[in-house]
């Protein structure tokens, strides 16, 4: 495998010189670890589609330091241990000089000990908790005090949100962030007995009783608001119930910090006008790059 000093290196006499450095042994290999199965597989075949649209780009404009850049794409199927077998895999088995992937902290963090164990290096493209630092990994998502805190601020103070309803999927980053939030809100004034927390597996589908438990909340004229760390294909059940249930966004409003356009694109979106995500990138975003950015994605995926 490449060493990451010489990579480093190279990039940096390559920028010095105003030309480009040459590697030894190209192309550069690019490790993708995503599910492409499974409840996550909603969520993360887009980030592999990502990952492959940006690399056919670099290298149309001549790779990276003189190489061109190989994808080597493995399929996790949102298997929590087979995470760690395939991140060792494409280290030890494909000799990857990078690895991009993962959604779920549970993910990175069965990634992580072989990561750090092979000093590999991982990019990591999601939000997460924090409490966790690296030499082997770059945190590209935002952290609770860039999403998750500035979300919450905004239904308290332009929605007038009183009463909380904190539905997760159960595992480390709906819990943790969860946890961060109670605290937030107590801070702000809100009674404990006013935030609801509710956490169910991954792939959950039956949302009724617990749609019934949030629109209960506010049988006391207060108004409720959910925040939603529900992750993976469990979002469509829950959008659907909401819509089944009657509730709109001026009932009780929702703001998600893990759905994107893929999780929503089999639903009749209609009923959810008026519900919020917090996230790191909206299609939406008026720059040239991103313009640029969706035309050719438009262009290779339709």
């Amino acid at each position: 495998m490449t060493s990451r000093k010489t990579l480093a290196a190279l990039s940096s006499a390559a920028l010095l010189m105003g030309g480009t450095a040459v590697l030894a042994d190209c192309p550069v290999k690019v490790g993708v670890l995503h599910s492409l199965s499974g409840t996550m597989a909603i969520s993360e075949t887009t980030l592999k589609d990502t990952m492959l649209l940006l690399i056919e780009d670099q290298n149309a404009k001549g790779g990276v330091l003189g190489c061109q850049i190989e994808a080597v794409v493995v399929d996790p199927a949102s298997d929590w241990p087979l995470f760690a077998e395939k991140a060792r895999e494409l280290l030890t088995v494909h000799n990857v000089d990078v690895i991009f992937g993962n959604w779920t902290s549970v993910s990175r963090k069965s990634v992580l000990p072989v990561i750090e164990e092979l000093n590999g290096l991982l990019f990591y493209p999601v939000q997460y908790e924090g409490e966790e630092s690296s030499r082997n990994v770059f945190y590209t998502g935002a952290a609770p005090n860039q999403q998750a805190i500035p979300a919450t601020d905004y239904f308290l103070e332009e929605l007038g949100v009183e009463k909380f309803a904190l539905l997760g999927t159960d595992y480390v980053y709906p819990r943790t962030t969860n946890n961060i939030l109670e605290s937030y809100l107590i801070s702000k004034g809100i009674a404990k007995e006013d935030i609801f927390v509710n956490y169910t597996p991954f792939g959950h589908s039956d949302w009724a009783t617990i749609v019934a438990d949030v629109v209960a909340l506010g049988a006391d004229g207060k108004q409720v608001g959910v925040i939603s760390t529900i992750n993976g294909d469990a979002n469509i059940g829950f959008y659907k119930e909401l819509a089944a249930a009657g509730v709109s966004a001026d009932d009780i409003p929702v703001v998600a910090f893990s759905v994107g356009e893929e999780e929503l694109s089999g639903l009749d979106t209609s009923n959810l006008v008026g519900h919020l995500a917090a996230w790191n990138y909206f299609q939406s975003a008026e720059s040239e790059a991103n313009a640029e950015w969706i035309a050719k994605w438009k262009a290779k995926m339709g």
